[in-house]
């Protein structure tokens, strides 16, 4: 039976140019995904400031598309159909990343990466090598704890230092080397000169030999970290000094192009 005007739910009103129900949708697998992925009607609720019954009515929906999925406990979590939008969306992250990593070792003569923070790990979406016969060997796809990399101390220097605690906790402080910050104390004076100067060093941090720099992509809609990586040798105090207002400038306007602004 069609709907009168005069009936018309939240699915076809719209908010600054969107759909209600899309917007509050995804507002909710947000708000799901900071909770840490499984949460329940009443703290959805309480966080989001909707009624009970617009919650359970949305829910429903993305149960029924498969994005949500309700659990034995009658709580929410994430669905596996997310993940495949998740893969799809990293690997054009990537592609837009490229000429943007391109000019990094064009101009800086080192090989460039793209990362980002994927619940407690950090995750390589894409990268551009150097052209030198020595280079560092991190690879697309690749995991690693953030405690010991520069894009790690880039991305968590956006975090309070609470929740970096936590995650610390969760994960532990292995030593990937000898260099490795291993302690919560010096991981977090780590951070704070990060938030001072703007950029990260993993110096021979993550493997030895290597250094490498890294700065946040501001304004990301998904936290992401630009870095340069190579041999220590090359990446030198002085050469510090030359690279780290590249990284920035790159930042900013791979920054734009996420946003629409600049499209490459």
């Amino acid at each position: 039976m069609p709907r009168s005007s005069a009936s018309t739910t939240d699915s076809a009103k719209s908010t600054g140019g969107g759909v209600q129900s899309l917007e509050r949708a995804f507002d909710l697998l947000e708000r799901m995904a900071d909770a840490g992925g499984e949460v329940g009607l009443s703290e959805l609720s309480a966080h989001s400031g909707l009624p009970l019954p617009t919650i359970h009515r949305l829910m429903r929906t993305l149960v029924s598309c498969g994005y949500v999925r309700q659990q034995p406990n009658r709580r929410y979590a994430l669905g596996p159909r997310l993940i495949r939008l998740g893969e799809s969306a990293s690997r054009l992250l990537g592609t837009w990343a490229r000429p943007y990593l391109a000019r990094l070792v064009e101009v800086t003569g080192e090989t460039a990466n793209m990362a980002l923070l994927d619940g407690d790990e950090i995750v390589y979406v894409a990268q551009v090598p150097s052209k030198h016969s020595m280079r560092m060997f991190t690879e697309v796809g690749r995991r690693v704890l953030p405690h010991s990399t520069g894009v790690g101390k880039a991305l968590l220097a956006g975090l309070p230092d609470a929740e970096v605690r936590a995650l610390l906790r969760r994960t532990g402080m292995p030593a990937a080397t000898e260099k490795t910050l291993t302690t919560p104390e010096e991981f977090l004076a780590a951070l704070a000169e990060v938030r001072r100067t703007g950029y990260a060093v993993d110096d021979n941090e993550q493997e030895i030999g290597v250094r490498c720099l890294a700065v946040p992509v501001p304004d990301s809609p998904t936290a992401a970290a630009v870095s340069i990586s190579g041999p220590a040798g090359r990446v030198t105090e002085a050469a510090t000094d030359k690279i780290v207002p590249v990284l920035k400038q790159v930042a900013a306007e791979l920054s734009e192009a996420l946003a629409g602004q600049n499209p490459s």
